[in-house]
């Protein structure tokens, strides 16, 4: 499998070049580039299946590139320094990306779910929709891609009521009845869904504030949702959930 590194910063490359040679050999590294121009020359010159791509590149950055690409027909492992710096973008696309220093193990699946994407030949659909999401009008009210078994769901975040935790998934209910269980944590979602009008009402409940009919005080505190079902809020949670009600509910 040809690969293409793309890190702004010669140690990056190098570290990055000698993780691969050493737990993934069967990587043949075709060539490195240090900003958006080299990449899409290499890109051009090389045609590789799978780009380890630094998100920030000097002044530019990872998503500058994708956006002149005329086609993308590679997979895609972000990598970047920061948990901050575009993450929020990739993370509503649902695609892999790496934090440094690089977790071997992390690598390793990383590598793996491309390389099984690349033998199927699956069309990367999260990637368009990364750079939908990328464009600024369409960050107010974007859609969050959901990774199922067979395929990918995008769910406007406005017609999701509640997340709940169920083990290591999250089930996600809908305003339409649906519900859809996706094999990540709540955690990771609450991180997404947070500044969007959700709150975290118990260790396993997330909560869209729109859906909040009233506040019930009996058994410690909960919410009712406009689908008429109870939301427990935790000891631990009720000033905060409390606090940000109050706006809109007289407590």
């Amino acid at each position: 499998m040809k690969a293409l590194i793309v890190d702004d910063e010669a140690s990056n490359r190098e570290n990055l070049l000698h993780l691969l040679q050493t737990y993934a050999p069967d990587i043949v590294v075709c060539a490195a580039a240090g900003n958006v121009d080299e990449s899409i020359k290499a890109i051009t010159t090389h045609s590789p299946q799978l780009v380890f791509l630094d998100i920030q590149l000097h002044q530019q950055s990872g998503f500058d590139l994708l956006k002149q690409l005329s086609e993308i027909n590679f997979e895609i492992i972000f990598v970047t320094a920061y948990d901050q710096y575009g993450i929020q973008a990739v993370k509503f696309a649902a695609l892999d990306y790496l934090l440094k220093p690089i977790d071997i193990d992390e690598l390793r699946w990383a590598i793996e779910k491309a390389r099984k994407a690349i033998h199927q030949k699956q069309k990367n659909e999260r990637l368009g929709y990364l750079l939908e999401y990328l464009k600024d009008d369409n960050k107010s009210k974007p859609r969050i891609a959901l990774p199922l078994f067979s395929e990918t769901r995008y769910v406007n975040i406005n017609d999701i009521i509640r997340c709940e935790a169920d083990n290591s998934y999250t089930r996600f209910l809908l305003n339409s009845g649906e519900q859809i269980l996706v094999s990540k944590t709540l955690k990771e979602y609450a991180a997404l869904l947070l500044n969007y009008g959700f709150l975290r009402s118990h260790q396993s409940h997330l909560v869209n504030t729109a859906f909040i009919k009233s506040w019930l005080r009996e058994d410690g505190g909960s919410l009712l949702l406009t689908d008429g079902v109870k939301v427990p809020v935790s000891k631990l949670n009720r000033e905060k959930v409390k606090e940000l009600l109050a706006s809109q509910f007289k407590l």
